[in-house]
């Protein structure tokens, strides 16, 4: 297959997919690891999660810290089940290849690729919501995690032990938080990888528009304004 699909990749697909792969870790690289990232929606949360750890360390009774995590763990175990199907929908169509590729080809300005193309977009599909499920149970982990730090911390404190004890509570948070952002930032680029199916050239225009939103969401929306007055 591998040898068949390099002989008939057409340059626009292998062009597509390179630009994909580039947007999705690019981005991740802006939104968290550049010098722009602390002044992102991301970064602004982290700030706010360190000020909850500030506060619950001075709280005797931490329900409501309890139940905020429990909230947030929810919400992460709802994504996680929603992609255990995506991913299992994926590998019944692998079965259905045939039917799949006979509909798709009666698409308005749909392209005709061959079955190693049409194996390798599905591949890639697949693997992107492989690598939400994964950031969204480690993000589960890292929450349990959180609840456990709720529960052994004391409360109060002085000096550098309670500086100690914000800081993992912040950190563990954070982590968290993070790898639930990338897990959502997976969803958005497996909508762009759907648009393969029909045309590379439209799979590169909905890459770049998924770039646009999550910079917008992330550095210029209404909830970072929020944030950050």
């Amino acid at each position: 297959m591998l040898q068949t699909l390099y002989a008939t990749l057409p340059a626009v697909d292998a062009a597509a997919l390179v630009w994909f792969l580039m947007a999705w870790m690019g981005y991740g690289w802006l939104s968290e690891g550049s010098r722009w990232a602390t002044h992102g929606l991301q970064g602004a949360s982290r700030r706010h999660r360190h000020a909850w750890a500030q506060q619950m360390v001075q709280r005797e009774a931490r329900v409501s810290d309890a139940a905020l995590v429990g909230n947030l763990m929810q919400t992460v175990s709802f994504y996680a089940n929603t992609t255990i199907y995506i991913i299992a929908g994926l590998l019944a169509l692998l079965g259905t290849l045939d039917q799949v590729m006979s509909f798709a080809a009666d698409l308005p300005f749909a392209s005709k690729p061959s079955r190693a193309l049409w194996e390798l977009k599905l591949l890639v599909l697949l693997g992107v919501f492989v690598v939400a499920y994964f950031k969204f149970t480690w993000s589960i982990r890292q929450f349990n995690v959180l609840s456990i730090l709720i529960g052994g911390t004391p409360t109060g404190g002085e000096g550098e032990a309670r500086e100690a004890a914000i800081r993992r509570l912040a950190t563990v948070n954070s982590l968290a938080g993070d790898e639930f952002n990338r897990g959502i930032r997976a969803y958005y680029f497996g909508l762009a990888a759907v648009a393969w199916f029909i045309q590379p050239w439209l799979f590169i225009g909905l890459t770049s528009v998924i770039i646009i939103v999550l910079y917008r969401r992330d550095f210029a929306s209404a909830a970072l304004r929020a944030l950050e007055s």
